[in-house]
């Protein structure tokens, strides 16, 4: 009898968790023949416009010690344990010491920005436990900071090593890295 593993397209894997896969949301639907690829793995308008922004604003302020990597950079753990990252900020001399590669990451980033999941949440038992065990690996891989902003609720979620987490709204200030600051409502407006 085959596992229900072996038959999904490794290409429907979101990220691995100690060799267990979470896969892209939809992805049954993929399988029926419902739905595109394109359509698991594409993010909303609301999400591509923070992304978009928040990258161009970073490049603008940030030290250039610092790189803004984006694109659901992998980011690799250990052996089959990997998650996907919609932004990550990296020491430049890091880059520089572990080279250029075509692999995923395999040092921790300092900060990590995170716009939802494209995550199938609906077979994990605690949705909301993804969010909270995503965030403790990146912080116990090294990462100093994880920020999750929420589209339907409007909520940005800050983690940072060994501080209280702080919830917080899109219209409060929100520290990216040295002293960049956001608002999530300020961000999106129209431009003038």
């Amino acid at each position: 009898m085959k596992s229900t593993t072996q038959s999904i397209p490794e290409i429907l894997i979101y990220e691995m968790v100690a060799g267990q896969p979470i896969y892209y949301r939809g992805y049954k639907k993929y399988l029926k023949g419902t739905r595109q690829l394109e359509e698991l793995m594409g993010s909303s308008l609301l999400q591509s416009l923070i992304i978009s922004r928040l990258v161009f604003l970073l490049q603008l302020k940030i030290d250039k010690d610092y790189e803004v990597l984006t694109n659901e950079l992998g980011i690799q753990f250990g052996k089959n344990s990997w998650r996907a990252a919609d932004i990550a900020i990296i020491k430049a001399t890091d880059m520089e010491a572990y080279g250029i590669d075509n692999k995923y990451l395999k040092f921790a980033p300092e900060v990590v920005i995170e716009i939802d999941t494209k995550a199938e949440l609906k077979e994990i038992k605690n949705p909301l436990g993804y969010y909270h065990e995503k965030t403790d690996q990146f912080l116990k891989f090294g990462v100093t900071k994880v920020i999750w902003i929420f589209t339907e609720s409007k909520k940005v979620m800050v983690a940072e090593k060994n501080k209280s987490w702080q919830t917080s709204d899109w219209k409060d200030t929100v520290e990216i890295i040295n002293g960049i600051d956001v608002k999530i409502k300020d961000l999106i407006k129209k431009r003038k």
